[in-house]
C-alpha cells in the first residue's frame, strides 16, 4: 500500500523549496530555488516577490512531476515561511507595490524612533509580546505606505492588500486576483507587532497607532486545519492547503518539542531560539519576545518565548561572497577545525545592530582581538564561534526569565552538519545538544501541521513517536575556559554599541 504523504512549501528568506514527507516524517523528493538578495541601500534589504511567487509555482511543479505516480499519494499542503518580511500588492492585478522589506531590514529607525518617544519602546508589549523595533512588520508597512500618500488612501479603500510571505503564497496559490484567499496564521501574525497575543486577533489601539487600516490586513486562522485548496491553473490543483507556521515555529514543530520546557535552535540565515512555555504567555524581562508557538484547530494557542539572532549562517556567507576566503560554505568547516581556538580574534556579527537579548540597532559589527598571529583559519572559528556566542547569550536570559536550567537543545538547520560548531555550543551550554536524523525541521513542521488536519497524522504523540537522534555532542571543555571566553565575547559585543550617529549615517548614505 503506498504511504501517504504531505507536501510542504517552504518560502525561506534565500530560497524557495518543497519537499514531500511521508508518514514517517521521512523526506521523499525535494525541488529548491534561490532567489535574489537586494541590498539597494547600507542596512536596508529586499527581495523580488514576483520573483518568490514563480519560484514557488516552479518548484512544487517539479516536485509533483518528481513524484511522478506518487504525486497521487499527496493528502495536503503545508506552508511554511520567513516571518516579519512583508509586502504590499494591489488586489486587483497582484502587482506587489514596492519590493518586499525583508526581517533583517533597519531602514524603519526612524520609526522606532519617534515612536519610542511617546511610550518606550516596550509600549506594545503588554498586548504584543514584543517590543518596538525594526524586525517586526508593523514599522516595515507603515514605511511602505509613507512612500507615496496615494498609498494610504487606497488601502483605506480596500484596493490594496498586506501580508507576510505566507499570505502572498497562500493567495497566489488560492487564485490571486480572482478570488485568492487573503489569511495568515496565528504565528505569523504574532510577529507583526499588531495581533493581541491573548485575543489573536488585530489590536485597533496599535492599528491606529499606525494608521494601518485592518481591510488592507489578512484573516487570522490557527496553524493547522482546514484553510482552503489550490486553485485551477496551478501545480497540485485541488489540494487542500491545511497548515501554516512561521518558520521558527515550524522548526518547533518539526522537532517534537510540544512540552513545556523543550526547547529548540535554528541555524539558518539567523539563529532562533525558541523556548515552549505552554498555553500562559511568559513576559521576557530579559530582551527575549514572547511569541505564539502554534494553534492547532478548535485549541488553545501555545506560547513560547524566543530569541532572535539577525546574522549566523549569513555570517558565513559574508565571508564566502565579500571576502572570498573560501567558494563553498562547508569549506568553513575545514579551516575552523585546523586551529584549537580562534587565537583571540572575536567577531560580532551586528550588520544591522544586535537583536536578542540586546536590542542595539545602533550597534555594527566589529572583529576585535586581532594580531599577526591570527590567519585566516582563527577568523574562520571566530566566525562560527560567534553563533554559538550569540545563542548562549539568549539562553542565559531565557533561563532567568523561567528560572529554570536548561536540560538539552535540539537544534535544526543548514549549520547544524558542521560538527566544530555543534561541539563548541555544546561547550559553552555546558549540556547535550542533540541532532535529530532528520534535520529539515522547518519543512517537517509545516507538513506535521497540515497531515494533523487531513488526518496523515491523529495526535502530536504519533508526530513525536517520527523524532529519531542522529548524534549527540557534550561538553569537552572546563567550565573555567568557558567562562573566560564568554567574558571576553561580552566584551566584544559591548565594542559594537553605539556605532551608528549622525557621522556615521551621513558617511554611509543614509
Amino acid at each position: 500500500m503506498t504511504q501517504k504523504l504531505i507536501v510542504a512549501i517552504d518560502q525561506g528568506t534565500t530560497s524557495s523549496r518543497a519537499i514531500a514527507f511521508d508518514e514517517r516524517g521521512q523526506q521523499q523528493a525535494v525541488a529548491q530555488r534561490e532567489h535574489q538578495q537586494h541590498f539597494p541601500l547600507p542596512g536596508w534589504v529586499e527581495h523580488d516577490a514576483t520573483e518568490i511567487r514563480d519560484n514557488v509555482t516552479a518548484v512544487l511543479a517539479e516536485l509533483l512531476d518528481t513524484l511522478g505516480e506518487r504525486a497521487s499519494a499527496v493528502q495536503g499542503i503545508g506552508i511554511t515561511n520567513q516571518r516579519e518580511t512583508i509586502l504590499v500588492w494591489d488586489a486587483a492585478t497582484g502587482e506587489p507595490v514596492t519590493p518586499a522589506i525583508v526581517w533583517q531590514d533597519a531602514r524603519t529607525q526612524r520609526i522606532v524612533d519617534e515612536m519610542e518617544e511617546d511610550g518606550g519602546l516596550d509600549r506594545y508589549r503588554e498586548v504584543t509580546g514584543l517590543p518596538l523595533a525594526t524586525y517586526f512588520s508593523a514599522t516595515k508597512l507603515r514605511w511602505i505606505l509613507d512612500t507615496d500618500p496615494q498609498l494610504q488612501k487606497r488601502a483605506e479603500a480596500g484596493e490594496l492588500l498586506a501580508g507576510t510571505m505566507d499570505t502572498w503564497v497562500i493567495w497566489n496559490l488560492t487564485g490571486g486576483p480572482d478570488g485568492g484567499l487573503h489569511v495568515t496564521d496565528v504565528t505569523n501574525a504574532s510577529r507583526t507587532m499588531l495581533m493581541n497575543l491573548r485575543k489573536q486577533a488585530w489590536e485597533p489601539s496599535i492599528l491606529n497607532d499606525f494608521n494601518i487600516p485592518e481591510a488592507m490586513l489578512p484573516r487570522i486562522v490557527t496553524s493547522s486545519g482546514h484553510i482552503g485548496h489550490i486553485s485551477s491553473g496551478n501545480p497540485g490543483a485541488g489540494l487542500p492547503i491545511a497548515g501554516i507556521l512561521g518558520d521558527q515555529q515550524a522548526a518547533l514543530f518539526g522537532q517534537a518539542a510540544f512540552k513545556p520546557g523543550q526547547a529548540k535552535n535554528t541555524y539558518g540565515t539567523g539563529c532562533f531560539v525558541m523556548y515552549n512555555t505552554g498555553t500562559t504567555p511568559a513576559r521576557s524581562t530579559k530582551g527575549l519576545l514572547t511569541t505564539i508557538a502554534y494553534q492547532l484547530d478548535g485549541q488553545e494557542p501555545v506560547y513560547a518565548l524566543e530569541g532572535s539572532i539577525a546574522v549566523a549562517g549569513s555570517l558565513v556567507q559574508w565571508l564566502r561572497d565579500n571576502l572570498k576566503m573560501f567558494e563553498h560554505a562547508p569549506q568553513i568547516e575545514e579551516l575552523a577545525s585546523e586551529v584549537e581556538d580562534s587565537g583571540g580574534c572575536y567577531i560580532v556579527p551586528a550588520f544591522s545592530g544586535l537583536y536578542a537579548p540586546w536590542w542595539q540597532p545602533e550597534a555594527r559589527g566589529v572583529m576585535t582581538g586581532l594580531t599577526r598571529y591570527v590567519t585566516r583559519e582563527h577568523i574562520a572559528r571566530a566566525v562560527l564561534e560567534a553563533t554559538a556566542f550569540q545563542t548562549a547569550d539568549v539562553f542565559d536570559a531565557a533561563e532567568e526569565d523561567v528560572d529554570g536550567k536548561l536540560t538539552e537543545l535540539r537544534v535544526d538547520g543548514g549549520m547544524v552538519t558542521n560538527n566544530v560548531l555543534m561541539q563548541f555550543q555544546a561547550d559553552l551550554l555546558g549540556v547535550d545538544v542533540l541532532r535529530p536524523a532528520v534535520t529539515e525541521t522547518t519543512a517537517l513542521g509545516a507538513a506535521y501541521a497540515a497531515g494533523l488536519a487531513v488526518g496523515v497524522w491523529n495526535s502530536l504523540d504519533e508526530i513525536e513517536e517520527n523524532w529519531q537522534l542522529e548524534r549527540t555532542f557534550s561538553r569537552s571543555k572546563d567550565q573555567q575556559r568557558v567562562e573566560r571566553k564568554k567574558r571576553i565575547w561580552r566584551k566584544a559585543v559591548h565594542r559594537s554599541f553605539d556605532w551608528v550617529d549622525e557621522d556615521v549615517q551621513a558617511d554611509s548614505g543614509t
